[in-house]
């Protein structure tokens, strides 16, 4: 597993909190964690200053108290927490993997697990909610789905064609 871990662990970039403009970027690698910074302002002393750029091992960020509270002031908590587990080597392989193995994956749980795994991230949610994952549903799972069909699943989409044809909330029951 340890060929998912690319060059570059972790990045993200963003305007920090007002009133200054300046813009931030976090980058985690394998060995070191990388805070650059630039400077945005309209003053002529600002114009053309170089940015920023602090390099520090993940062992000195986990102790550096100041860049914490940056990272956390510009990104968040929840961006924090992440770089203090990766700093500490706790990586998510899961969140790592290339979509279309995470939906091979996913066509192996039953349907009301994957509502389940929709509540685990934002990208577990848009990929349980993804065309394709309700496409290889209704074609792997629908025993009745025809060719003929494939037009409508186009038009209306697959997810609420598998809800109106196949699942039994969206069948009528007979009497």
């Amino acid at each position: 597993m340890a060929s998912l871990l690319g060059k570059h662990l972790f990045e993200i970039s963003a305007q920090g909190p007002p009133p200054p403009k300046d813009y931030f970027q976090l980058v985690i690698t394998k060995n070191e964690v990388i805070w650059r910074s630039w400077k945005i302002s309209v003053r002529l002393e600002a114009r053309g200053a170089a940015p920023k750029e602090l390099k520090t091992s993940h062992q000195d960020f986990l102790h550096n108290k100041s860049l914490k509270y940056d990272v956390d002031a510009v990104f968040g908590q929840r961006i924090l927490d992440h770089t203090i587990l990766l700093c500490e080597g706790k990586f998510d392989y899961l969140e790592r993997l290339p979509d279309d193995i995470l939906i091979r994956i996913m066509s192996y749980l039953q349907l009301k697990d994957t509502t389940l795994m929709a509540q685990v991230s934002h990208r577990f949610r848009k990929l349980c909610n993804s065309e394709k994952f309700w496409e290889d549903t209704v074609r792997n799972r629908c025993a009745e789905f025809t060719s003929d069909m494939e037009g409508i699943a186009n038009a209306m989409g697959w997810k609420k064609l598998f809800f109106t044809f196949f699942h039994s909330s969206g069948r009528k029951e007979q009497q």
